[in-house]
């Protein structure tokens, strides 16, 4: 018997000063089984990095199609696609062929600066990516809870979370914009 996805129901406040974004949304996410508490956290770090009316939750783990979070338009076509995570780099050149604007999202402190390296020189050469480096995510995995309430600030470039068990700061890295 398959294992099955946790769910999760989120409260996200975000007052994104950089972006003139503020907004409440209630989230439900499923972890997959696969999905460590950090990686789950990242992706809601994702969602609100880039929230939009649009912005929606994809398959990822669950489904090698779809990235983690993307936007599409009126049409159908993908505008942004978001994944987070290590990929392989074929991957990243193959989602820029389906998207405009392709979004990676580092973390795992060392192994994303190792993977950084070996990857930089492809990641440059293409047009439509951002890459984002978190360097710092244990707190933010510390704060997961099957019922959270959060929110997040974020004022020129850094991130202020606070939850029921306190307040954090994130520092994210923008490896190429």
């Amino acid at each position: 018997m398959a294992l099955k996805s946790t769910i999760y129901k989120i409260d996200v406040n975000i007052a994104d000063m950089d972006r003139h974004y503020y907004q409440q949304h209630s989230l439900t996410l499923a972890k997959h089984p696969s999905e460590t508490d950090e990686r789950l956290m990242v992706r809601l770090l994702a969602f609100v990095l880039y929230a939009e009316e649009a912005l929606q939750f994809g398959n990822g783990l669950s489904d090698e199609t779809e990235p983690d979070l993307w936007q599409k338009d009126l049409t159908g076509a993908i505008q942004t696609w978001i994944c987070v995570g290590l990929p392989d780099e074929r991957e990243i050149r193959k989602a820029c062929g389906r998207a405009n604007h392709v979004i990676q999202v580092l973390y795992g402190g060392r192994t994303a600066e190792m993977w950084w390296a070996q990857n930089s020189k492809a990641m440059l050469k293409l047009n439509n990516v951002t890459v984002i480096n978190l360097p710092e995510t244990e707190q933010l995995s510390a704060a997961a809870a099957r019922n959270l309430s959060v929110s997040f600030t974020i004022q020129d470039g850094q991130i202020l979370v606070s939850h029921d068990g306190g307040s954090f700061e994130i520092s994210p890295v923008i490896l190429k914009e």
